[in-house]
């Protein structure tokens, strides 16, 4: 069984981070951080803190990041991933993939240094799960 300790964050995919952070702020008086890049997933991010989660903008680097499949599906951005803290990657994904689940994509990681990993989800029940190590 994963060993899930907690939310990491929800994933909102946008096609421009500075437009959603502003609109964020203005709506619901949610102020994200800074905006980092993760060249590897092909990514600009920034989070918003929630104290006991986050909520994490991502848009694509490039013609060529696949973000811009589902922004092609969803133009003006959606969610896109639910992140479980979990305390070793290799051993969560193992788990899952145990029990009838597939990783997608290969184990990572995140601007942290963290190690994380997707999995696919037509096997849990729609949702892009990622386990990131914390």
């Amino acid at each position: 069984m994963t060993h899930i300790t907690g939310l990491s964050h929800v994933a909102i995919a946008v096609p421009d981070i500075a437009m959603a952070a502003a609109t964020l702020e203005r709506r619901l008086g949610l102020k994200a951080g800074p905006v980092y890049e993760n060249a590897a997933q092909g990514v600009r991010l920034a989070y918003i803190d929630l104290g006991n989660a986050r909520i994490e903008l991502i848009a694509p680097i490039g013609p060529d990041a696949p973000l811009n499949k589902f922004l092609e599906k969803n133009p003006v951005g959606g969610l896109h991933h639910v992140a479980f803290n979990v305390p070793d990657v290799a051993d969560a994904v193992a788990a899952a993939v145990s029990e009838g689940a597939r990783q997608a994509g290969k184990t990572g990681s995140n601007v942290h240094g963290h190690a994380i990993a997707f999995l696919n989800p037509r096997e849990l029940l729609g949702a892009l799960v990622e386990l990131e190590q914390t």
